[in-house]
């Protein structure tokens, strides 16, 4: 297990991708999913930036890296303000691009490019995103599979 600490800000992204990018390094995912981790952990983080501390260098960010024998699970914690993943639309992917909304494709991207995504807030005052992907895709279970 591997765990970081980052300022919530977005000049500290490229870092987080390069923590990240390098403890994989040596693990066997291929090009493509070493991409969907990148672009979901850039995501996520972002999303932490803009949502959870309303902003620019308003806190910290934690992840933690747990090497499976299936996978990876890559742990994103902050202690901003609570997200309802629920509450989130699912984003128009039919209309024209200059009649959608701008924002609201960031869970639903983590979502396609991941095997599994939840969130977590058991803990009080502290928000946790878990996201799984696996060596082989068939390894993803029926019931973690967003409609």
């Amino acid at each position: 297990m591997l765990t970081a600490r980052f300022p919530a800000r977005y000049d500290h992204l490229r870092a987080i991708s390069a923590f990240v990018m390098d403890a994989i390094k040596d693990i066997p995912f291929d090009s493509r999913q070493r991409y969907a981790i990148d672009l979901a952990v850039d995501e996520a983080c972002s999303n932490v930036i803009d949502h959870a501390y309303a902003g620019d260098d308003q806190g910290e960010i934690r992840i933690i890296l747990d090497f499976l024998e299936i996978g990876l699970k890559i742990t994103i914690q902050d202690d901003g303000a609570p997200f309802d993943p629920d509450c989130v639309v699912e984003p128009d992917l039919t209309s024209p691009l200059e009649t959608r909304c701008e924002r609201g494709l960031g869970v639903y991207l983590i979502h396609e490019v991941m095997d599994e995504a939840s969130w977590d807030f058991s803990t009080p005052g502290v928000n946790q995103l878990t996201l799984l992907k696996y060596f082989t895709p068939s390894q993803k279970t029926e019931k973690n599979v967003r409609p």
